[in-house]
């Protein structure tokens, strides 16, 4: 019999270990920090001994990069599953990009361990030496999703890509995380806002080209 764990609000049981692991270490870190987390507390709450916890990974460095890869890889598939609409683009673009945006915030906001975590082990001095060489190909379908803004709205090119994109996801995860503590209150007021703060001064890039 798996262990339950709390997951977007309800009970789910968790088979694998490897996965159980990976929940168990995001809870850990969410309680005591990514310096405080130690490998012992992490495998009470797995339900397995440290030693079977140094089967599936070979250090607390791995562990970290494990959890964060895997939550990472979620919050990309959102995109994998959304219907993006290219009329709508044209002629709603803030729209269209919210219709993309609300998805990626309500996950952050309906995973409180995971949100805690991501933004703690980005804001970490290990994360940047990592950053440089992983591979963040599940991201592909956003890419494209870009792409596919920058061929219509030339004006965007205008603006730093890398900074813009990075400044909308990362500041989405520092919004959910003060959501998930509390700090903002879970409402649509609060989704509105958080979107018309991100994307303040988009709108003069997002014009046709023959307009």
């Amino acid at each position: 019999m798996g262990k339950p764990f709390i997951f977007g609000g309800s009970v789910v049981i968790l088979d694998d270990t490897r996965t159980r692991i990976i929940f168990a270490t995001m809870k850990v870190v969410r309680q005591y920090g990514l310096e405080g987390a130690r490998i012992q507390n992490v495998s009470n709450l797995a339900g397995i001994s440290p030693g079977a916890l140094y089967r599936y990974f070979e250090s607390k460095d791995q562990l970290l990069i494990e959890c964060f890869t895997y939550v990472d890889k979620r919050a990309a598939s959102i995109f994998d599953h959304l219907k993006f609409e290219p009329q709508m683009m044209l002629t709603d673009p803030l729209g269209a990009i919210k219709n993309l945006w609300q998805p990626y915030f309500q996950f952050w906001v309906k995973h409180p361990d995971e949100t805690i975590f991501y933004h703690r082990f980005r804001d970490s001095a290990f994360f940047p030496r990592f950053d440089k060489c992983r591979d963040a190909s599940y991201f592909n379908s956003f890419a494209g999703m870009v792409h596919d803004f920058l061929e219509a709205f030339p004006n965007l090119r205008q603006m730093n890509q890398d900074l813009l994109w990075l400044h909308v996801l990362s500041s989405t995860v520092m919004y959910a995380k003060y959501v998930v503590e509390g700090v903002l209150t879970d409402n649509q007021e609060t989704e509105d806002t958080v979107f018309q703060l991100l994307t303040t001064g988009l709108s003069g890039y997002l014009k046709l080209e023959n307009c």
